[in-house]
């Protein structure tokens, strides 16, 4: 009675979502052994870029970290405006491709691919890749099964990224709540986000970093200061230096951070987030210096979690190169003369490298992402 085993029983368990994928892949070839890569992108649509997120790829990573504008991928955008999937079955077609995701796919030697676009309530979120090295594999017979696996996918990153914007609304519903007001804007949050995203693919090298954590470390990074919601109005506002007294209560801000994303986690059963450690580690130890002389925890070096090092230089960045009541904005040169004399001491080293290293990027991100002068 109970001798059948089911084939994607993987997908019901508390599985990361790379490996799900990976286990629906290993189905497919069991059936169809062509099928080499399967692949996701997610689209951005205040910057309209295409992000690598995550693939069931083993050696094969020929666009790993990689990122790449929706308006320049000409091919891409061709199925937005069908609103179909494509099928390549020789890849013959791109060989003389011009964009960098279309050579690297060619050299990799991909013979043939499926497209899908990804959308949820009708809204454009990604691509679903199927690759192959081999050609003319993409039968109808192939695809009507491969249809029913690229839609499951669809559900599973839909059901993991709606998780994590729960998580988002319920922090932004208690700042609302408890009728507090943190002035750091939405788009200094736009920037520092997308600072920390730059350094963590900065780091993809030295650190074995992959487009998951890269993801989370973005998606995260705006709820660094969520703790900031339990200080009163007559030291968050202040406009002025802090006496020490208001700023030992200012830096209890991180550790409430961390109190409160485990208090709603546990009220709404939102334990399935995945990478939550991740979020844990930006909001309770973004303020720790190498040096051991940050806070909550006196943290030095190595002991400090790795996104929340990159996240302390991201914010550290934006917050000299905005204006605020209290100061004016400083100039990129400025700002990195200052990142240079704390690297080491207090902010790491490779963080501020690879955020200085990275001009152009960062010039592009506060030409989009500029303030609001009316708050």
């Amino acid at each position: 009675m109970f001798d059948h085993r089911d084939t994607l029983e993987d997908l019901n368990s508390h599985l990361p979502l790379k490996d799900k994928i990976i286990s629906a892949h290993q189905v497919i070839k069991q059936n169809y052994d062509s099928i080499a890569r399967i692949a996701v992108t997610l689209y951005d649509p205040q910057t309209h870029v295409l992000k690598t997120y995550v693939d069931s790829s083993g050696e094969d990573k020929p666009l790993q970290n990689y990122q790449a504008s929706l308006d320049k991928a000409h091919s891409l955008k061709a199925i937005l405006k069908k609103g179909r999937p494509r099928v390549v079955n020789n890849m013959v077609t791109f060989e003389k491709g011009e964009q960098e995701h279309t050579k690297r796919i060619g050299r990799q030697g991909y013979a043939a691919s499926y497209t899908m676009p990804m959308f949820h309530r009708g809204e454009f979120f990604g691509f679903l890749f199927f690759n192959s090295y081999e050609t003319d594999v993409f039968t109808e017979k192939v695809l009507k099964e491969l249809d029913v696996f690229g839609h499951l996918i669809s559900l599973m990153i839909i059901n993991e990224l709606s998780t994590v914007k729960v998580m988002d609304a319920a922090l932004k519903t208690t700042r609302k709540i408890t009728h507090l007001r943190d002035p750091e804007t939405g788009s200094h949050l736009d920037r520092m986000s997308r600072y920390s995203r730059l350094i963590a693919q900065s780091l993809v090298g030295k650190y074995q970093l992959n487009d998951e954590y890269i993801e989370y470390v973005f998606m995260f990074s705006p709820l660094h200061d969520i703790g900031k919601i339990a200080i009163p109005d007559s030291i968050l506002l202040k406009p002025g230096p802090l006496d020490d007294t208001e700023r030992n209560i200012m830096n209890t801000h991180a550790r409430k951070g961390r109190e409160m994303i485990d208090d709603i986690v546990t009220n709404f059963n939102l334990d399935g987030i995945p990478h939550l450690d991740i979020l844990r580690n930006i909001a309770e130890y973004h303020h720790e210096a190498l040096n051991g002389s940050g806070y909550p925890a006196g943290k030095s070096k190595s002991e400090i979690p790795l996104e929340a090092r990159i996240v302390a230089v991201a914010d550290v960045f934006d917050a000299l190169t905005s204006r605020r009541p209290y100061k004016e904005a400083w100039s990129n040169d400025e700002a990195f003369d200052l990142l240079k004399q704390l690297a080491g001491e207090k902010l790491d080293v490779d963080c501020v490298h690879a955020l200085i290293d990275n001009r152009s990027d960062i010039e592009q991100i506060q030409q989009q992402f500029k303030e609001d002068i009316y708050g």
